[in-house]
């Protein structure tokens, strides 16, 4: 993997994690009724996950287009990334249909989600695949890693 490349799966990360993160912060209570709508956690923890879950995407994306932290905001994205593919995989077994509510509200919809789950997991099987290269290979062109941790080119 070139430096270049590890650049991109930056970029593409920090403007994913920003977007979604920016979104959702607007409306932190939404955010919270599109956790609750996964059954996973109860209703006063998935309030609490779905209003702190935008600030970490939006931290994290800061660190990304920084390049501050490379690798530890890349596990951190990787295991985001894990979780949110467990969560639409177990509502897709389940039966459920809900909107993924990844990008601002999500919403439960009468039929028809399952269609979207796939896409779903394949988009954050690919994120999951930029984090992977990152924590790989953490050191980029345009990072501040260079400097503050002193790195030379490779």
């Amino acid at each position: 993997m070139t430096t270049w490349t590890g650049v991109a799966a930056r970029l593409l990360l920090a403007a994913v994690l920003g977007y979604a993160g920016l979104v959702k912060i607007q409306d932190l209570a939404d955010a919270g009724r599109s956790v609750e709508l996964y059954q996973i956690v109860s209703g006063n923890t998935a309030q609490l996950v779905g209003g702190a879950l935008p600030f970490v995407e939006v931290a994290l994306a800061l660190l990304l287009i920084a390049g501050l932290a490379t690798r530890a905001a890349a596990v951190a994205t990787a295991l985001l990334m894990a979780v949110y593919i467990a969560a639409i995989a177990s509502v897709w077994a389940r039966g459920l249909s809900v909107d993924c509510g990844c990008f601002g509200s999500g919403s439960a919809l009468s039929s028809g989600a399952e269609r979207g789950y796939a896409v779903d997991i394949a988009r954050d099987l690919l994120f999951l695949g930029a984090a992977a290269l990152l924590i790989r290979r953490p050191r980029t062109h345009y990072a501040l890693d260079r400097w503050v941790l002193d790195v030379r080119d490779e």
